[in-house]
Protein backbone atom coordinates (compact mmCIF):
# COMPACT_ATOMS: atom_id res chain seq x y z
CA UNK A 1 0.00 0.00 0.00
CA UNK A 2 1.03 3.62 -0.48
CA UNK A 3 1.98 5.59 2.62
CA UNK A 4 3.88 8.71 3.67
CA UNK A 5 6.33 8.82 6.60
CA UNK A 6 9.76 9.89 7.76
CA UNK A 7 12.98 8.21 8.85
CA UNK A 8 14.53 11.08 10.80
CA UNK A 9 13.52 14.42 12.28
CA UNK A 10 13.91 17.12 9.66
CA UNK A 11 12.76 20.66 9.00
CA UNK A 12 9.79 20.62 6.64
CA UNK A 13 11.72 22.46 3.91
CA UNK A 14 13.96 19.39 3.52
CA UNK A 15 12.94 17.09 0.65
CA UNK A 16 13.24 13.96 2.82
CA UNK A 17 11.34 15.36 5.84
CA UNK A 18 8.40 13.31 4.52
CA UNK A 19 8.80 10.59 1.90
CA UNK A 20 6.53 8.33 -0.15
CA UNK A 21 6.60 4.66 0.90
CA UNK A 22 5.27 1.23 -0.07
CA UNK A 23 4.23 -0.91 2.91
CA UNK A 24 2.32 -4.17 3.51
CA UNK A 25 -1.43 -3.91 4.15
CA UNK A 26 -2.06 -4.53 7.88
CA UNK A 27 -4.45 -7.21 9.18
CA UNK A 28 -7.42 -6.49 11.48
CA UNK A 29 -7.49 -8.37 14.79
CA UNK A 30 -9.41 -7.93 18.06
CA UNK A 31 -11.61 -4.81 17.98
CA UNK A 32 -9.75 -3.25 15.05
CA UNK A 33 -11.25 -2.01 11.81
CA UNK A 34 -9.19 -2.04 8.62
CA UNK A 35 -10.13 1.18 6.84
CA UNK A 36 -9.37 2.11 3.24
CA UNK A 37 -8.45 5.75 3.77
CA UNK A 38 -10.04 8.26 1.38
CA UNK A 39 -9.17 11.59 3.02
CA UNK A 40 -7.03 12.91 5.88
CA UNK A 41 -6.33 16.24 7.51
CA UNK A 42 -3.23 17.74 9.10
CA UNK A 43 -3.04 18.88 12.73
CA UNK A 44 -0.35 20.54 14.85
CA UNK A 45 0.34 17.15 16.47
CA UNK A 46 1.58 15.89 13.08
CA UNK A 47 4.22 18.60 12.90
CA UNK A 48 5.23 18.18 16.56
CA UNK A 49 5.77 14.45 16.17
CA UNK A 50 7.66 14.89 12.91
CA UNK A 51 10.03 17.40 14.51
CA UNK A 52 10.55 15.68 17.85
CA UNK A 53 9.82 11.93 17.80
CA UNK A 54 12.58 9.89 16.21
CA UNK A 55 11.45 6.61 14.58
CA UNK A 56 13.08 3.31 15.46
CA UNK A 57 16.32 3.27 13.47
CA UNK A 58 15.82 1.90 9.98
CA UNK A 59 12.03 2.17 10.09
CA UNK A 60 9.68 4.91 8.97
CA UNK A 61 7.06 6.50 11.21
CA UNK A 62 3.68 7.15 9.62
CA UNK A 63 1.94 10.35 10.71
CA UNK A 64 -1.71 11.35 10.47
CA UNK A 65 -4.45 11.47 13.09
CA UNK A 66 -7.57 12.24 11.11
CA UNK A 67 -9.16 10.00 8.51
CA UNK A 68 -12.31 9.26 6.57
CA UNK A 69 -12.72 5.99 4.74
CA UNK A 70 -14.50 2.69 4.19
CA UNK A 71 -14.27 -0.33 6.47
CA UNK A 72 -12.90 -3.19 4.37
CA UNK A 73 -12.24 -5.78 7.11
CA UNK A 74 -13.01 -6.21 10.82
CA UNK A 75 -11.42 -8.03 13.73
CA UNK A 76 -13.31 -10.93 15.38
CA UNK A 77 -14.37 -8.83 18.39
CA UNK A 78 -15.87 -5.91 16.44
CA UNK A 79 -19.53 -5.14 17.21
CA UNK A 80 -20.04 -1.50 16.25
CA UNK A 81 -19.30 -1.55 12.51
CA UNK A 82 -19.36 -3.83 9.47
CA UNK A 83 -17.52 -3.93 6.17
CA UNK A 84 -18.73 -1.26 3.78
CA UNK A 85 -19.43 1.31 6.51
CA UNK A 86 -18.13 4.85 5.94
CA UNK A 87 -16.35 6.12 9.06
CA UNK A 88 -14.33 9.02 10.41
CA UNK A 89 -11.92 9.14 13.35
CA UNK A 90 -8.66 10.51 14.79
CA UNK A 91 -7.06 7.23 15.90
CA UNK A 92 -4.38 6.70 18.56
CA UNK A 93 -1.06 8.49 18.97
CA UNK A 94 1.01 5.40 19.69
CA UNK A 95 -0.10 3.49 16.57
CA UNK A 96 0.84 4.06 12.91
CA UNK A 97 -0.99 7.07 11.52
CA UNK A 98 -3.56 7.61 8.80
CA UNK A 99 -1.25 8.81 6.01
CA UNK A 100 -1.59 5.41 4.36
CA UNK A 101 -4.00 3.72 1.96
CA UNK A 102 -5.10 1.26 4.64
CA UNK A 103 -5.22 1.88 8.38
CA UNK A 104 -6.03 -0.06 11.55
CA UNK A 105 -8.08 1.63 14.28
CA UNK A 106 -9.92 0.45 17.38
CA UNK A 107 -13.67 0.67 16.75
CA UNK A 108 -14.19 2.47 20.08
CA UNK A 109 -12.44 5.52 18.61
CA UNK A 110 -14.51 5.63 15.41
CA UNK A 111 -17.78 7.29 14.39
CA UNK A 112 -20.03 7.02 11.33
CA UNK A 113 -19.11 9.58 8.66
CA UNK A 114 -21.64 12.42 8.28
CA UNK A 115 -23.64 11.51 5.19
CA UNK A 116 -24.11 15.16 4.20
CA UNK A 117 -20.36 15.83 3.82
CA UNK A 118 -17.83 14.81 1.22
CA UNK A 119 -14.93 12.70 2.46
CA UNK A 120 -12.69 15.78 2.37
CA UNK A 121 -15.15 17.90 4.35
CA UNK A 122 -15.58 15.16 6.95
CA UNK A 123 -11.81 14.63 7.32
CA UNK A 124 -11.48 18.10 8.84
CA UNK A 125 -13.55 17.24 11.90
CA UNK A 126 -12.57 14.21 14.04
CA UNK A 127 -9.51 15.28 16.07
CA UNK A 128 -10.62 18.85 16.60
CA UNK A 129 -14.20 17.84 17.43
CA UNK A 130 -13.01 15.35 20.04
CA UNK A 131 -10.61 17.89 21.53
CA UNK A 132 -13.13 20.73 21.69
CA UNK A 133 -15.95 18.51 22.96
CA UNK A 134 -13.80 17.01 25.73
CA UNK A 135 -12.56 20.46 26.76
CA UNK A 136 -16.03 21.96 26.97
CA UNK A 137 -18.13 19.13 28.33
CA UNK A 138 -15.76 16.60 29.95
CA UNK A 139 -13.00 18.81 31.38
CA UNK A 140 -14.71 22.13 32.16
CA UNK A 141 -18.13 20.56 32.74
CA UNK A 142 -20.11 23.12 30.74
CA UNK A 143 -23.81 22.31 30.72
CA UNK A 144 -24.94 21.08 27.32
CA UNK A 145 -28.24 22.33 25.91
CA UNK A 146 -30.31 20.56 23.25
CA UNK A 147 -29.54 21.80 19.74
CA UNK A 148 -32.05 24.43 18.69
CA UNK A 149 -32.67 25.66 22.23
CA UNK A 150 -31.08 28.98 21.40
CA UNK A 151 -28.07 30.59 23.01
CA UNK A 152 -29.03 33.64 25.06
CA UNK A 153 -25.47 34.12 26.35
CA UNK A 154 -26.53 34.15 29.99
CA UNK A 155 -24.72 30.99 31.18
CA UNK A 156 -21.34 32.69 31.42
CA UNK A 157 -18.60 33.95 29.12
CA UNK A 158 -16.23 31.73 27.14
CA UNK A 159 -13.01 33.18 25.73
CA UNK A 160 -11.39 31.07 22.99
CA UNK A 161 -7.78 32.13 22.44
CA UNK A 162 -6.95 31.14 18.87
CA UNK A 163 -10.52 31.01 17.66
CA UNK A 164 -9.85 30.62 13.93
CA UNK A 165 -7.69 27.49 14.15
CA UNK A 166 -8.92 23.94 13.82
CA UNK A 167 -9.95 23.38 17.44
CA UNK A 168 -11.12 26.95 17.88
CA UNK A 169 -13.36 26.73 14.81
CA UNK A 170 -15.31 23.71 16.05
CA UNK A 171 -15.21 24.83 19.70
CA UNK A 172 -16.89 28.08 18.67
CA UNK A 173 -19.66 26.14 16.94
CA UNK A 174 -20.17 23.74 19.84
CA UNK A 175 -20.32 26.55 22.40
CA UNK A 176 -22.67 28.69 20.30
CA UNK A 177 -25.00 25.85 19.33
CA UNK A 178 -25.00 23.63 22.42
CA UNK A 179 -24.42 25.93 25.42
CA UNK A 180 -25.71 29.19 26.85
CA UNK A 181 -22.26 30.81 26.92
CA UNK A 182 -21.40 34.13 25.35
CA UNK A 183 -18.57 33.20 22.96
CA UNK A 184 -15.62 35.56 22.53
CA UNK A 185 -13.02 34.35 20.03
CA UNK A 186 -9.63 35.88 19.34
CA UNK A 187 -8.34 36.55 15.82
CA UNK A 188 -5.93 39.13 14.47
CA UNK A 189 -6.53 39.32 10.70
CA UNK A 190 -9.64 40.40 8.75
CA UNK A 191 -10.06 36.94 7.22
CA UNK A 192 -9.73 35.13 10.56
CA UNK A 193 -12.09 37.59 12.26
CA UNK A 194 -14.68 36.96 9.55
CA UNK A 195 -14.15 33.20 9.86
CA UNK A 196 -14.66 33.23 13.65
CA UNK A 197 -17.89 35.21 13.26
CA UNK A 198 -19.06 32.74 10.62
CA UNK A 199 -18.36 29.89 13.05
CA UNK A 200 -20.72 31.53 15.53
CA UNK A 201 -18.68 33.76 17.83
CA UNK A 202 -20.73 36.52 19.46
CA UNK A 203 -17.63 38.75 19.57
CA UNK A 204 -14.11 38.67 18.15
CA UNK A 205 -11.15 40.42 19.79
CA UNK A 206 -7.50 40.80 18.75
CA UNK A 207 -4.97 38.58 20.57
CA UNK A 208 -2.16 40.90 19.42
CA UNK A 209 -3.61 43.58 21.69
CA UNK A 210 -4.01 43.43 25.50
CA UNK A 211 -6.72 40.88 26.20
CA UNK A 212 -8.11 42.01 29.56
CA UNK A 213 -9.52 45.43 28.54
CA UNK A 214 -11.05 43.92 25.40
CA UNK A 215 -12.77 41.16 27.37
CA UNK A 216 -13.98 43.48 30.12
CA UNK A 217 -15.42 45.89 27.56
CA UNK A 218 -17.74 43.02 26.59
CA UNK A 219 -18.04 41.25 29.95
CA UNK A 220 -17.20 43.52 32.90
CA UNK A 221 -17.23 40.55 35.29
CA UNK A 222 -14.65 38.70 33.23
CA UNK A 223 -14.65 35.35 31.46
CA UNK A 224 -16.04 32.40 33.41
CA UNK A 225 -14.38 29.92 31.02
CA UNK A 226 -11.26 30.16 28.88
CA UNK A 227 -9.99 27.77 26.20
CA UNK A 228 -6.33 28.63 25.58
CA UNK A 229 -5.41 26.91 22.32
CA UNK A 230 -2.14 28.60 21.39
CA UNK A 231 0.67 30.72 22.87
CA UNK A 232 -0.51 30.00 26.42
CA UNK A 233 2.79 31.16 27.94
CA UNK A 234 2.39 34.53 26.22
CA UNK A 235 -1.20 35.10 27.34
CA UNK A 236 -1.22 33.39 30.75
CA UNK A 237 -0.89 36.49 32.99
CA UNK A 238 -3.61 38.27 31.02
CA UNK A 239 -5.86 35.21 31.14
CA UNK A 240 -5.51 35.00 34.92
CA UNK A 241 -6.32 38.70 35.20
CA UNK A 242 -9.38 38.65 32.92
CA UNK A 243 -11.01 35.53 34.39
CA UNK A 244 -13.91 35.67 36.81
CA UNK A 245 -13.50 34.19 40.29
CA UNK A 246 -14.01 30.41 40.37
CA UNK A 247 -13.61 30.26 36.61
CA UNK A 248 -12.33 27.33 34.58
CA UNK A 249 -9.29 27.41 32.31
CA UNK A 250 -8.51 24.67 29.76
CA UNK A 251 -5.51 24.45 27.48
CA UNK A 252 -4.16 22.10 24.84
CA UNK A 253 -0.78 23.46 23.80
CA UNK A 254 2.67 22.83 25.27
CA UNK A 255 3.88 26.17 26.65
CA UNK A 256 7.39 27.00 25.47
CA UNK A 257 8.13 28.45 28.92
CA UNK A 258 6.79 27.62 32.39
CA UNK A 259 3.60 29.39 33.41
CA UNK A 260 2.96 30.67 36.92
CA UNK A 261 -0.12 28.78 38.09
CA UNK A 262 -0.04 30.65 41.40
CA UNK A 263 -1.76 33.46 39.48
CA UNK A 264 -4.88 31.28 39.56
CA UNK A 265 -4.99 30.70 43.31
CA UNK A 266 -6.55 33.95 44.52
CA UNK A 267 -9.58 33.44 42.29
CA UNK A 268 -9.80 29.65 42.86
CA UNK A 269 -9.53 29.10 39.11
CA UNK A 270 -9.39 25.44 38.08
CA UNK A 271 -6.91 24.33 35.41
CA UNK A 272 -7.76 21.57 32.92
CA UNK A 273 -5.23 20.19 30.44
CA UNK A 274 -6.91 18.42 27.55
CA UNK A 275 -5.14 15.62 25.66
CA UNK A 276 -7.50 13.78 23.37
CA UNK A 277 -5.25 10.69 23.24
CA UNK A 278 -5.53 10.00 26.97
CA UNK A 279 -8.42 7.57 26.58
CA UNK A 280 -6.74 5.52 23.84
CA UNK A 281 -3.24 5.72 25.31
CA UNK A 282 -4.32 4.38 28.71
CA UNK A 283 -7.20 2.20 27.44
CA UNK A 284 -9.50 3.90 29.94
CA UNK A 285 -12.79 2.18 30.83
CA UNK A 286 -14.67 5.02 29.08
CA UNK A 287 -12.65 4.81 25.86
CA UNK A 288 -15.84 4.20 23.89
CA UNK A 289 -16.87 7.78 24.76
CA UNK A 290 -14.98 8.91 21.65
CA UNK A 291 -17.12 6.65 19.46
CA UNK A 292 -20.26 8.09 21.07
CA UNK A 293 -18.94 11.63 20.75
CA UNK A 294 -18.15 11.27 17.04
CA UNK A 295 -21.51 9.62 16.41
CA UNK A 296 -23.21 12.67 17.98
CA UNK A 297 -21.04 15.10 16.00
CA UNK A 298 -22.00 13.24 12.82
CA UNK A 299 -25.67 13.51 13.74
CA UNK A 300 -25.36 17.23 14.46
CA UNK A 301 -23.61 17.84 11.14
CA UNK A 302 -26.32 16.00 9.24
CA UNK A 303 -28.96 17.98 11.16
CA UNK A 304 -27.34 21.24 10.02
CA UNK A 305 -26.26 22.26 13.53
CA UNK A 306 -22.52 21.93 12.89
CA UNK A 307 -20.55 22.53 9.70
CA UNK A 308 -17.21 21.41 8.35
CA UNK A 309 -14.16 23.51 9.16
CA UNK A 310 -12.31 22.56 5.97
CA UNK A 311 -10.83 25.56 4.18
CA UNK A 312 -8.70 23.86 1.51
CA UNK A 313 -8.23 20.45 -0.12
CA UNK A 314 -4.58 20.19 -1.18
CA UNK A 315 -5.12 17.13 -3.38
CA UNK A 316 -3.93 13.56 -3.01
CA UNK A 317 -2.09 12.14 -0.02
CA UNK A 318 1.57 12.35 -1.03
CA UNK A 319 4.83 13.44 0.56
CA UNK A 320 4.89 16.64 -1.51
CA UNK A 321 1.35 17.67 -0.58
CA UNK A 322 1.84 16.78 3.07
CA UNK A 323 5.02 18.87 3.20
CA UNK A 324 2.95 21.81 1.90
CA UNK A 325 0.32 21.23 4.59
CA UNK A 326 2.88 20.89 7.39
CA UNK A 327 4.50 24.15 6.33
CA UNK A 328 1.19 26.01 6.57
CA UNK A 329 0.36 24.50 9.98
CA UNK A 330 3.84 25.39 11.29
CA UNK A 331 3.43 28.98 10.09
CA UNK A 332 0.70 29.54 12.68
CA UNK A 333 -1.51 31.24 10.10
CA UNK A 334 -3.84 28.36 9.26
CA UNK A 335 -7.56 29.12 9.19
CA UNK A 336 -9.80 26.13 9.82
CA UNK A 337 -8.44 22.82 8.50
CA UNK A 338 -6.31 21.68 5.55
CA UNK A 339 -7.25 18.29 4.10
CA UNK A 340 -5.91 15.89 1.50
CA UNK A 341 -8.10 13.43 -0.39
CA UNK A 342 -7.24 10.35 -2.45
CA UNK A 343 -3.95 8.57 -3.10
Amino acid sequence: MKAVGYYQNQAIDQADSLVDLELPIPVATGRDLLVRVEAVSVNPVDTKVRRNAAPVEGTARILGWDAVGTVVAIGPEVTLFKTGDMVFYAGALERPGTNAEFHLVDERLVGPKPTSLTVAEAAALPLTSITAWEMLFDRMGVARLPAGTGNDGTAGVLLIVGGAGGVGSIATQLARQLTGLTVIATASRPETRAWSLAMGAHHVIDHRQPLEPQVRAIAPGGATHVMSLTATEQHFPAIAALMAPQGKLALIDDPAQPVDITLLKRKSISLHWEFMYTRSMFQTPDMIAQHELLREVSRLVDAGVLRTTMTQDLGGVSAANLRRAHAVVESGTARGKLVLSGF
